[in-house]
C-alpha cells in the first residue's frame, strides 16, 4: 500500500514580508496568470485570508476561488489583495 504524500502549501513557508516579496516576484517573472494568481493566494493565506477578506471587503470564499491556480481574479481583486498585504504591482522592463 503506497502512502499518500500530503499536499504542500507554500503559505506555510512565507513567514516574512521579504519571503513573500521574493515569492511574488518569482511568480510574476513566469508570466503565467494561473501561477501568479495561486502565488498571490498563497501569500494571502500566509497573511491571514480572513483579515485580507475583511480589509478588501471581498468574501473569503471568493478570494480562495479567485486566487487559485484555476481562478481568474480581476485586476481590481489582485490589486486590493496586494494592497491589503502591503504590496503593489510595479512595472519594470524585462530583460531581452
Amino acid at each position: 500500500m503506497a502512502e499518500k504524500l500530503s499536499d504542500f502549501d507554500p503559505a506555510a513557508m512565507l513567514k516574512s514580508d521579504e519571503a513573500i516579496e521574493i515569492f511574488l516576484a518569482d511568480a510574476f517573472e513566469t508570466g503565467d496568470h494561473s501561477h501568479i494568481a495561486a502565488a498571490i493566494g498563497a501569500a494571502a493565506r500566509a497573511k491571514g485570508m480572513s483579515r485580507i477578506a475583511r480589509e478588501t471587503g471581498l468574501a473569503r470564499e471568493q478570494l480562495y476561488k479567485s486566487l487559485s491556480a484555476t481562478g481568474n481574479p480581476t485586476l481590481e481583486t489582485m490589486m486590493a489583495v496586494l494592497k491589503a498585504m502591503g504590496f503593489g504591482i510595479t512595472g519594470k522592463r524585462r530583460a531581452a
